[in-house]
C-alpha cells in the first residue's frame, strides 16, 4: 500500500494524549476491559476488514456486532502481504483493495464510527508498511484525531518498535503485542515492558482462521504469560463458537473473534449482514 496525503482529520472522539511512563491500562481499551472483568464475564473483540464487502460496510455493521454483544472491535487494514492471515481474511483483504480501500479510508471510517457516536475501543489491525510509508509520527497523529485506541502490527517484533512506540505513547494510541506458543521467556518479558491495552495470545501455531477446537495446553500457555504481564490477556486465532468462548472463561480477559465473522459474510446476503452478525455476536455473549 502506497503512502498518501492526509486530508486534515474533522474532530473525533479522541483518546486523551498521555505522558510516557503513565498506567499500562489507561485508556478506553483498559478502562473497558476491567469494567467487562468486574461485571464477571469473558470481554469479545470482533473483527471487521475495512472495505470488504464492499466500501463503507464497516460503518454498517460495527454498531451491529456491538449492538449483539461485542465489547471491542478491531479494524483490519487491507495489505498486500498479509503474512499471519489465514485464506477467510486474505480473501476478505484481497477484496477490499480491489475496491481500492487504503489506510487513509481505514481512519475515515475511524472517524465515521465516532461522529455516528460509537464509544467502544477501536483497534487497528495493520501491517507495518503502510505505518511507515505515512510516517509513523504523522500516522500516530492522523488516528488519535480520528479516535483509534488500539494498533496491532502483527509483523513488527518488539525489538524494533522503538520508534512506533515513541509516536503511539504521547498520542494516547495503545500497542498490543502478539505472543505465541512459541514465544520464549525473553520474547514475553520483552513484549511485558513494551504492551498497552492487553497482551494479544495467538492460540496456536500457525495463520488466522476458524478452528473446530482449541489446543489442549492453551491454559499451560496463558498461565506462563500470566508470569509475565497483569495485563489483561485476549485470545485469537481459531475462536469461532460459544462454546470456545465459554472454554475461555476464567483462563483469559478477551476472545478475538474474526475469521469466523467474515465466514459468516461470505455465506449470507449483504442485505442480512447486520441482522446476521448481531445474532451470532448475541450467541458469542450468552457464552461469555
Amino acid at each position: 500500500m502506497n503512502s498518501e496525503e492526509l486530508e486534515v482529520a474533522e474532530p473525533g472522539v479522541c483518546p486523551q494524549p498521555r505522558a510516557a511512563g503513565g498506567s499500562k491500562t489507561a485508556g478506553r481499551i483498559g478502562e473497558t476491559l476491567a469494567r467487562v472483568k468486574a461485571e464477571g464475564r469473558l470481554a469479545l473483540i470482533g473483527w471487521q476488514t475495512v472495505g470488504f464487502p464492499e466500501p463503507g460496510a464497516a460503518e454498517r455493521l460495527v454498531p451491529a456486532l456491538l449492538e449483539g454483544g461485542f465489547d471491542l472491535i478491531e479494524l483490519g487494514v487491507p495489505f498486500s502481504d498479509p503474512q499471519a492471515d489465514g485464506a477467510t481474511v486474505q480473501h476478505a483483504s484481497h477484496v477490499a483493495l480491489q475496491h481500492g480501500t487504503t489506510l487513509r479510508d481505514c481512519l475515515r471510517t475511524v472517524r465515521n464510527l465516532r461522529k455516528a457516536s460509537v464509544a467502544a475501543p477501536l483497534l487497528f489491525m495493520s501491517y507495518y508498511n503502510p505505518v511507515l510509508a505515512m510516517g509513523v509520527e504523522r500516522f500516530a497523529g492522523e488516528a488519535a484525531s480520528a479516535g483509534l485506541d488500539g494498533l496491532i502490527v502483527p509483523d513488527l517484533p518488539p525489538e524494533e518498535a522503538g520508534e512506533l512506540l515513541e509516536a503511539l505513547e504521547p498520542a494516547g494510541i495503545d500497542p498490543i503485542f502478539l505472543v505465541a506458543p512459541t514465544s520464549t521467556d525473553d520474547r514475553l518479558e520483552r513484549v511485558a515492558e513494551r504492551a498497552r491495552g492487553f497482551v494479544y495470545c495467538v492460540s496456536l501455531t500457525g495463520v488466522t482462521g476458524a478452528r473446530q477446537e482449541l489446543s489442549a495446553s492453551l491454559p499451560d500457555y496463558l498461565a506462563r504469560v500470566r508470569r509475565f504481564t497483569d495485563l489483561p490477556l485476549a485470545v485469537g486465532f481459531g475462536i469461532s463458537r460459544p462454546e470456545h468462548v465459554a472454554v475461555l472463561r476464567g483462563r483469559a480477559d478477551a476472545a478475538v473473534v474474526g475469521s469466523a465473522i467474515i465466514d459468516l459474510m461470505t455465506k449470507t446476503p449483504r442485505d442480512e449482514h447486520a441482522v446476521r452478525l448481531r445474532e451470532f455476536a448475541a450467541s458469542l455473549r450468552a457464552a461469555a
